[in-house]
């Protein structure tokens, strides 16, 4: 079992910055990848970025040179450094890991940026 704590959500003007994190605890040896989703009413949840344990990122298209994904292990942390934030990146972002077969998800934190 794993169990996942974002934090680090808010309201933020466009061009603005938040830095997401993603905190995990339990069998957190048996995660090899963890990743950043988004979700908006009415659409289906959306990757953003992944992060191996070895540390290797990806993120799509749409928030490369604006996003970046990183870990600390000690922390047992993930996080999600978000600037140049536009209206379009407001949505609840989730943290998933993956876990010998299973997906652990998060709560989510609200990202909302104003215009």
């Amino acid at each position: 079992q794993v169990q996942l704590v974002e934090s680090g959500g808010g309201l933020v003007q466009a061009g603005g910055f938040l830095r997401l994190s993603c905190v995990a605890s339990g069998s957190i040896f048996t995660i090899y990848l963890t990743a950043w989703y988004r979700q908006t009413p009415g659409k289906q949840r959306e990757l953003v970025a992944t992060i191996t344990t070895g540390g290797r990122p990806n993120l799509v298209e749409s928030v490369k040179g604006r996003f970046t994904i990183s870990r600390d292990n000690s922390k047992n942390t993930v996080y999600l450094q978000m600037n140049s934030l536009k209206p379009e990146d407001t949505a609840v972002y989730y943290c998933a890991a993956n876990a010998l077969g299973y997906e652990y998800w998060g709560q989510g934190t609200q990202v909302t940026v104003s215009s």
